[in-house]
């Protein structure tokens, strides 16, 4: 379905400042429901290949995905805040956390890891995030996560819907966890680093079809 109105943007079927057939025509056309029609629209958006207009319609605004933007912030940046935030905070959340801090954090590990409706998930995954930074105990750090945090749950949401990243992201966190609870800085700063490589490299997975002009699907 989103593979399909890539493909037919990035060809020049919809030329930057056409509208796209209405969500009754595309769904007819295609032959998909509408949520996950409008699924596939939303990720286009966040692409950067179209705008909605109230009223109006969808639009192509761009026929090639340079950088997706999550809420207020483009994808690059916000990585590049999170490796320079969340690696040392996860190293001073191994030497800092108190027994409530990993009881909370297993407890939410848990939850993530039996979801199987992705907007709870996501939503548990942003307050992940949160209770790795309240365990290095200092206020700053969750307010900088909080700051982000919307930008993180349209970052995760985009992933999991184009990327498969769940179960992955699982594991990632899992990693964390133990990591704080043996009280290993070294571990838990490398296991936080693992898991942004791991989102920028699922990130570039979906952008580069458009960047290299290649029809294969991404690499393992």
């Amino acid at each position: 379905m989103l593979s399909h109105l890539r493909a037919a943007i990035e060809r020049g079927e919809y030329a930057i400042g056409d509208k796209l057939p209405s969500e009754a025509e595309l769904c007819r056309t295609l032959e998909v429901s509408r949520p996950v029609l409008r699924e596939a629209l939303r990720a286009l958006q966040t692409m950067g290949l179209t705008v909605s207009r109230t009223g109006k319609g969808t639009f192509v605004v761009a026929n090639a995905v340079e950088d997706p933007t999550f809420g207020d912030y483009a994808a690059s940046d916000l990585l590049e805040v999170r490796r320079h935030i969340e690696i040392p905070v996860a190293g001073y959340a191994a030497q800092r956390r108190t027994p409530e801090n990993l009881d909370h954090l297993a407890h939410l590990l848990d939850r993530m890891e039996r979801e199987t409706d992705t907007t709870a998930w996501v939503a548990m995954d942003t307050l992940f995030h949160l209770a790795v930074a309240e365990a290095a105990q200092n206020p700053v750090f969750r307010r900088v996560i909080e700051e982000i945090r919307d930008a993180l749950a349209r970052q995760s949401a985009f992933l999991n819907e184009l990327g498969g990243r769940r179960e992955q992201s699982n594991r990632e966190h899992r990693a964390i966890v133990e990591a704080l609870t043996d009280g290993s800085e070294h571990d838990a700063v490398e296991a936080m680093a693992h898991h942004l490589d791991r989102v920028e490299t699922t990130l570039t997975d979906i952008v580069r079809p458009a960047r290299t002009g290649a029809a294969a699907p991404p690499g393992p």
